[in-house]
């Protein structure tokens, strides 16, 4: 870890400019050479091939899940190292690679100790979650949470009653998820080691839903209802109608039949945690 590309999205999380500044002189401050910086969406993604022209061996990415997602997807097949710092809400990638240590602690760590890894993902198609992906009408959700994240109501009751209507509706269903309960009103997939874990929620009164949109909301919405989970290596989408699907929070149309099933990246992670 010597020649350094930083990739933020100053509109996700705690992703500041001023955050990313800061964390770039810490950076310089031990010795590290950074060779440029990609501000995302408004700047590009680097490509690998621009990476290896810069004598990069290693990406920072301060950002959210979203930009993550997009960063890690476009760099799969570098040979080089990513380093991902909590920049977001939940920072669960950041937290599975270094604990719960705060990104100064993380580069620090990384420049004296890192080793590489590699990470299990959800595969459809082209699409990857490294998070988690979640299917059935909650997903529906999605631009009600990014309205009361973004701090402004403008929009807010008209997506809470498209959310709504639809989270009524039918519930997802699933071929290939043995024990699993059809009609989950949101299933949330997560792949675990070898194998993808598959958690539904069944939230079908008055109380069950509004449980669930305020959890959508405010937090895990896992915490919501009832849930019942189980491991598959693979299953398919049921229906005769193209599904909305959140790949790491971003939001993606699946076609009936569409197969989930189990990815592993190369060794292309820096982790500072022990094991």
């Amino acid at each position: 870890m010597k020649t350094l590309w930083f990739i933020t999205n100053p509109k996700s999380g705690t992703a500041t400019a001023a955050k990313a500044k800061a964390l770039e002189a810490i950076c310089d401050a031990r010795g590290l050479t950074l060779v440029g910086r990609t501000a995302f969406p408004e700047d590009a993604l680097p490509t690998p091939q621009a990476l290896d022209a810069a004598g990069v061996d290693t990406a920072v990415l301060f950002a959210g899940d979203g930009t993550i997602n997009a960063a890690v997807t476009a760099l799969l097949e570098w040979k080089g190292a990513i380093l991902i710092l909590p920049g977001g809400t939940m920072n669960l990638l950041a937290k599975l690679l270094h604990g719960s240590a705060d990104p100064a602690k993380i580069i620090a760590a990384a420049h004296a100790r890192a080793r590489r890894t590699r990470l299990s993902f959800v595969q459809v198609g082209d699409h990857r979650a490294y998070v988690g992906l979640i299917l059935g009408p909650a997903a529906n959700w999605v631009r009600a949470r990014e309205i009361v994240r973004s701090g402004s109501l403008r929009g807010l009751a008209r997506a809470l009653r498209h959310a709504w209507s639809r989270t009524f509706g039918k519930g997802i269903r699933l071929d290939g998820v043995p024990g699993l309960k059809a009609g989950a009103q949101a299933v949330l997939v997560r792949a675990d080691g070898a194998q993808l874990d598959v958690a539904a929620i069944d939230a079908r009164d008055f109380r069950g839903i509004t449980r669930l949109g305020w959890e959508w909301l405010t937090g895990d919405w896992v915490a919501a209802s009832e849930v019942t989970q189980c491991q598959t290596t693979s299953f398919r989408t049921r229906g005769s109608k193209p599904a909305l699907a959140l790949f790491d929070g971003e939001p993606v149309m699946l076609e009936p039949g569409s197969e989930v099933r189990l990815g592993k990246t190369r060794d292309l992670f820096l982790a500072t945690l022990d094991g």
